[in-house]
């Protein structure tokens, strides 16, 4: 059992052992604040986890794993016969279980200090927030958002690692990359529903738009254009929605080259970031100046019931949306096999009138970043904010696609712009 080959020498002990001290201080300092006094008083305090915590050091330190597994059935007996012998009204395992885990996170500092030490406060952060994780859990998420954080961690941890992760046909059909591009989708459409639901209150229209982006903006468009050809709503404070609903469109384009050719970020992440700064500014901008005039005859408020019980995603219209990206990167591999670099061209256009995300894929997954791919995506981004422009012009008027061009005409040449720069398609 004690192996004087594997004894850390005196400093490295001496840092370890320091170390698992301040680790058990740490989380007993929080246990102590809730072990209350007297005969139904919790198990363990301050010098309790801190004595698990140097014991978990000291017996790695003189006598390796066996001394340490016997001492960790020691501290786990201990928290046995207290929950036995506890005569509270309501009896739980958080001490018991977090003591053992302290003398794992002492165990743990002769061998990753660093390690141990962030654990260490993981464990106090998540002891010290239990009454507002537990209205989180009980009273502010509703059933629909717990079964759709089921339903995508299901497919995220399960689903996604046992699919195979190789092409069926050249670089395209690749099981796992079509799975992964549909959990980042609906992660998304998540973070969205999740955003508005914690920020409607004060800017409704604007969170409602951003949200909406991540399901199609060209939809949003459409539907924000119908209002002020109604003339329920300012054409331009509803350009300006329509525009922040961009915003989603390029950060649901690196998402795509993440999931398809992580190499395309290099070469995108500027022009998103900049494109999608300067379309969310110009909207934001636009929407405020709008109600500030009073052009809007009152609020846009949000059903907030409809907001609260709706899912944080539609698998179905997701998935059709990764079935079409799918789709489109078969069309364009087959039209680059019959007509090599044109057919590649010709089917990321029209692609791109469907779908930007869908041609993007297409492009990304049949060229390497570089100048051609990257031609090819610049026609993309250009061809689909036109198609964006005709949408609010046939649904809007002319008024409301007048004040949507200056900023999704603006962004769009920003964007492309930086792409040919960082790709090499100007010098």
């Amino acid at each position: 059992m004690f192996a004087p080959e594997n004894l850390l020498s005196g400093s490295s002990a001496a840092v370890a052992l320091a170390g698992a001290l301040g680790c058990g201080l740490l989380i007993g300092i929080e246990r102590e604040r809730r072990k209350g006094s007297g005969p139904g008083r919790a198990l363990a305090g301050v010098r309790s986890f801190a004595l698990a915590s140097v014991s978990g050091a000291a017996c790695m330190v003189l006598g390796g794993q066996w001394l340490t597994l016997v001492g960790a059935a020691f501290i786990a007996g201990l928290g046995v016969v207290a929950y036995a012998r506890d005569r509270s009204g309501d009896p739980g395992v958080t001490t018991e279980i977090a003591l053992l885990l302290t003398y794992v996170i002492g165990a743990l500092c002769t061998a990753d200090l660093a390690l141990a030490a962030a654990l260490a406060v993981a464990v106090a952060v998540l002891l010290a927030a239990r009454e507002r994780i537990h209205r989180f859990a009980s009273q502010w998420l509703r059933a629909t958002e717990v079964r759709d954080g089921l339903l995508l961690c299901a497919l995220a941890l399960i689903a996604v690692p046992l699919l195979p992760d190789r092409p069926l046909w050249g670089p395209v059909l690749n099981p796992r990359t079509i799975a992964t591009l549909l959990v980042l989708l609906l992660a998304i459409q998540a973070m969205a529903h999740l955003a508005q639901r914690l920020l409607q209150a004060r800017h409704a229209l604007v969170w409602s738009s951003l949200a909406a982006g991540f399901v199609s903006s060209t939809a949003t468009i459409a539907t924000l254009g119908a209002q002020v050809r109604e003339r329920r709503s300012s054409p331009r404070v509803m350009a300006g929605a329509a525009l922040l609903s961009c915003v989603p469109t390029l950060v649901q384009l690196l998402a795509v080259a993440a999931a398809v050719r992580p190499a395309w970020l290099e070469v995108l992440w500027l022009p998103a970031l900049a494109g999608g700064v300067t379309v969310a500014a110009w909207g934001a901008w636009q929407v405020q100046r709008g109600l500030t005039e009073g052009s809007v005859p009152g609020d846009t408020p949000v059903d907030e019931a409809r907001v609260d019980d709706a899912p944080m995603f539609s698998l179905r219209v997701t998935a059709v949306v990764a079935a079409l990206i799918t789709g489109m990167q078969v069309l364009v591999h087959a039209m680059t096999l019959g007509f090599g670099e044109a057919g590649l061209l010709a089917g990321s256009l029209l692609a791109a009138l469907a779908d930007l995300h869908a041609a993007a894929a297409a492009v990304m997954v049949r060229q390497v970043p570089g100048p051609s791919g990257a031609a090819a995506l610049m026609l993309a981004i250009g061809v689909h904010a036109l198609s964006k422009l005709v949408t609010g012009w046939i649904s809007g008027g002319r008024r409301y696609a007048l004040a949507l061009a200056p900023g999704l005409l603006g962004h769009t040449v920003l964007t492309t712009g930086l792409l040919a720069w960082q790709s090499g398609v100007w010098p």
